[in-house]
């Protein structure tokens, strides 16, 4: 197979007869005409199939890469003049398997920067390896699974089977270009999404959980704790992460759509809130009559971001942390586990949840309970909590209205875009690492990671230009003809690219009968 600039007009019209796909419809043509053999069974027959289709498809797409390499000694890419420094066979990943082409590499004119391939460019390879389907498919893979399972689910399906350390390496570097323009693709994945229908109520909720860090100092961090006379067990060398949701809900209190972020251990949750603030923002915008309800756990710096950062609306602190909070009060009066405390717990729980008021009626009994015993601080800590929170706390009337009185929403998020992914035996997680895979989690659980793929992906194509410095070889015809799109099929039968030609959709240089100048 020949270069686009050496593919003469015969080889172009002879490209469909590859081998593979010749073998192909002959096996077709074979199977019509004989009887089936049962050895090895109908899997067999299928795995063979596969197996043929997947040959021609790789041989098909290995041509179609080569259409794109060019092969002239100056190019211009992103605006910027390139010179051809060399050439030779490369292998990239396609979703049917690896396939081999000739490719050539340039330069930028008077530097000595790292070439660049005018094929990649013009496919958009991405990382330098997968073509863009592969990728896609490789990082959906890794953001659900470890890359091992990963590399064990591709070779079961059959078609690519990128190795484990590929897919590991996959999403960090397509993270990169994520974070260079989140903020701004963020704003546009909000923009072309259309008002929920229906929605009555926006609820925001945010919350943290812990995971284990390569870089979380765990020895220095258990000795420290060993000096100052604190247990040694424990979650030492785990940092939080931060993880936030805002969901749409009808008049009936049915959750309509949900979305996720999560981002890794930082200072108060800065880009999280950020996030956050900028999806309530947005949902306003869209409906300005949505009931605006928070929900969250006791946590000081939730509810002080939660009451300061975002419009006024119904506080409410996550009542299955009121109630962990309610039975601890009652251990601590009663004794822990004792048939008192439990008798007390459920019947103040039903208070608590159904009653008007019912959080008054807590207080009052924790009071008398806290005078029985005025030296329980533990006991003292819990009265306290419910003193803090009872404005936040009015569940009745809240679950009479159809608002939403917990943050399982919040705490699911935690444990799929999380726990789940982040917390298998041995695994520890770098800053930049563990963000690449919270980043398309949350996506993919948003339904935002087809529009987000289009975004990044994009990032890997660039404009491949012919330069204009031309010297005319023929006479110009009397009336010049205007600019033509390019024609891959026209540029084989010339022999080449010609000015005026587009490489990639661009037009470089004033039409003219030429060849390029070097």
């Amino acid at each position: 197979m020949g270069s686009v600039a050496k593919i003469s007009e015969e080889k172009a019209s002879s490209r469909i007869a590859g081998v593979a796909l010749a073998g192909l419809l002959k096996f077709i043509e074979e199977r019509r005409h004989t009887a089936f053999n049962d050895n090895g069974g109908f899997e067999a027959f299928e795995r063979e199939v596969r197996k043929r289709f997947s040959e021609a498809e790789r041989e098909f797409i290995g041509e179609e890469l080569e259409r794109l390499d060019v092969t002239l000694p100056e190019v211009v890419i992103d605006g910027v003049r390139h010179r051809r420094v060399v050439s030779g066979r490369g292998e990239y990943m396609t979703a049917a398997g690896p396939v081999i082409v000739r490719r050539h590499r340039y330069r930028a004119v008077g530097t000595n920067s790292e070439s660049e391939c005018p094929l990649e460019r013009r496919a958009g390879i991405v990382e330098g390896f997968f073509t863009p389907l592969a990728a896609r498919m490789g990082l959906w893979a890794v953001t659900h699974l470890t890359p091992a399972e990963s590399e064990s689910l591709f070779h079961e399906l059959g078609g690519m089977k990128p190795s484990r350390s590929t897919l590991d390496r996959l999403p960090k570097g397509v993270s990169e270009k994520w974070e260079a323009r989140r903020k701004e693709w963020e704003n546009a994945l909000r923009t072309q999404e259309e008002a929920v229908v229906g929605a009555a109520v926006l609820a925001v909720s945010l919350d943290g959980v812990m995971a284990p860090m390569k870089n979380g100092q765990r020895e220095a961090r258990r000795e420290q704790s060993l000096q100052e006379g604190k247990q040694t067990r424990g979650p030492a060398g785990y940092r939080e992460v931060g993880c936030g949701c805002v969901s749409h809900y009808d008049e009936n209190g049915e959750r309509l759509r949900t979305v996720r972020n999560a981002r890794m251990p930082e200072s108060k949750k800065q880009t999280l809130k950020r996030q956050l603030v900028a999806e309530v923002d947005h949902a306003f915008r869209q409906a300005p009559n949505l009931r605006l309800v928070k929900v969250a756990d006791g946590a000081l710096d939730n509810w002080d971001f939660l009451a300061k950062d975002l419009p006024p609306g119904v506080e409410v602190v996550d009542f299955y942390h009121a109630a962990e909070h309610l039975k601890r009060a009652f251990d601590h009066a009663y004794g822990e586990a004792s048939a008192k405390s439990r008798a007390s717990f459920a019947e103040y729980r039903h208070v608590l949840l159904e009653v008007v008021g019912g959080v008054e009626k807590v207080i009052r009994t924790l009071t008398y309970h806290h005078k029985r015993k005025p030296r329980c601080g533990p006991l003292m800590q819990e009265l306290g909590y419910f003193r803090r929170n009872r404005s936040r706390m009015d569940y009745a009337r809240l679950r009479a209205q159809n608002l939403p009185i917990g943050s399982g929403v919040v705490e699911a998020t935690c444990k799929t875009l999380v726990t789940q992914r982040m917390k298998r035996s041995g695994q520890r997680w770098s800053t930049d690492g563990g963000q690449a895979i919270l980043t398309f989690r949350a996506l993919a659980q948003s339904d935002r990671f087809d529009a987000a793929w289009q975004k990044v992906s994009a990032e890997y194509r660039r404009e491949v230009c012919v330069p204009a410095n031309v010297v005319p070889i023929n006479p110009k015809p009397d009336k010049p003809e205007p600019n033509r799109g390019y024609d891959v099929s026209l540029a084989n039968a010339r022999g080449g690219h010609h000015v005026g030609d587009r490489i990639g959709g661009a037009v470089c240089g004033e039409p003219a009968w030429g060849v390029v100048l070097f």
